[in-house]
C-alpha cells in the first residue's frame, strides 16, 4: 500500500482526531479490533470529516478499548461498538461529549517556540 496524501486521508476537512487503543494490555485484541472496524464503517457511512489512528497503547492498561478525541481532548474508556455509536451521533455530530462516559478531558494547548 502507498503513501497517501492529505488530501486522501481527510485531513484539510477532518474536525476531529480519534485515536484507539485496540490492546492488548488495556483490552483483548479481540474486543479492541471490534471497535475499530465498527468505528472505521461507522465514520466512512456518515461521512464524518475525522482522522483516525490505532493505537497500541495509550499508557491506559485497564478498562479499554481507550477512545481519545482531538482537539477536544476527551477520554473515553470501555469503547464498544454500541458506545461508539452513541459517542458518534452526541460527541462528534452535535458537539456534546457523553458526560457520563467522559473519564478525563485534557485538550493539548500551544506552548513553547
Amino acid at each position: 500500500m502507498g503513501a497517501k496524501t492529505f488530501a486522501e486521508i481527510g485531513q484539510p476537512t477532518a474536525r476531529h482526531h480519534l485515536f484507539l487503543c485496540v490492546g492488548p494490555d488495556c483490552c483483548s485484541n479481540e474486543s479492541g479490533l471490534a471497535t475499530w472496524e465498527h468505528m472505521k464503517a461507522s465514520l466512512k457511512e456518515c461521512r464524518l470529516p475525522a482522522l483516525r489512528t490505532k493505537a497500541a497503547c495509550l499508557r491506559m492498561c485497564h478498562d479499554g478499548p481507550w477512545l481519545v478525541v482531538y482537539p477536544d481532548g476527551v477520554w473515553y474508556s470501555g469503547v464498544t461498538p454500541e458506545k461508539f455509536d452513541r459517542i458518534r451521533r452526541e460527541h462528534l455530530e452535535r458537539g456534546e461529549p457523553v458526560r457520563e462516559w467522559v473519564r478525563a478531558v485534557n485538550p493539548l494547548g500551544q506552548t513553547g517556540c
